[in-house]
């Protein structure tokens, strides 16, 4: 018997989505990191607990190490644990080498940033989905909110 899930189509279960991000920038291109996470922590996520409106991601010049900062894991409040983790902490990222040499290079470009666009489990794995996103300009975003409110109207014009 086929067990039933809210799962996407390749085993992509989906904790948070950035919905702020897509309509601050423009996303450049996109990558798949790995999270180092506490044992605490992977249950709060598994638990769909997580906040990633202001998070974003950098690069370390000196060392080839990635960080996630201000990812908002609340504490896990069950069951019995020694130390809890700090909600809003720097989690590592989890690159290749030559994956953090190539992003290093992109963001030296001017006015782009790493924001992380949706947080899920793949295959029992909690990855992050990283973009390379250049910030939108004012008409920009008005363009985005006009777009938006046609697709609705559409929407609305066809279910009648």
């Amino acid at each position: 018997m086929k067990k039933t899930d809210d799962r996407e189509p390749e085993g992509r279960k989906v904790v948070a989505t950035n919905r702020k991000a897509f309509f601050e920038y423009h996303v450049l291109d996109k990558l798949e990191a790995g999270l180092k996470l506490s044992g605490m922590e992977v249950k709060a996520l598994r638990a769909g607990q997580c906040v990633i409106s202001d998070a974003y991601a950098t690069v370390d010049k000196k060392e080839s190490l990635a960080w996630l900062h201000n990812l908002q894991i609340p504490e896990w409040n069950r069951g019995n644990q020694i130390e809890p983790h700090e909600p809003k902490r720097r989690r590592a990222l989890l690159l290749h080498k030559l994956e953090i040499r190539r992003l290093r290079q992109s963001l030296q470009e001017e006015g782009l940033t790493l924001v992380p666009l949706s947080v899920y489990f793949r295959r029992g794995w909690a990855k992050v989905e990283l973009g390379v996103c250049k910030g939108k300009k004012l008409h920009d975003k008005r363009a985005s909110i006009k777009e938006r409110d046609a697709k609705r109207e559409i929407a609305r014009r066809v279910k009648r």
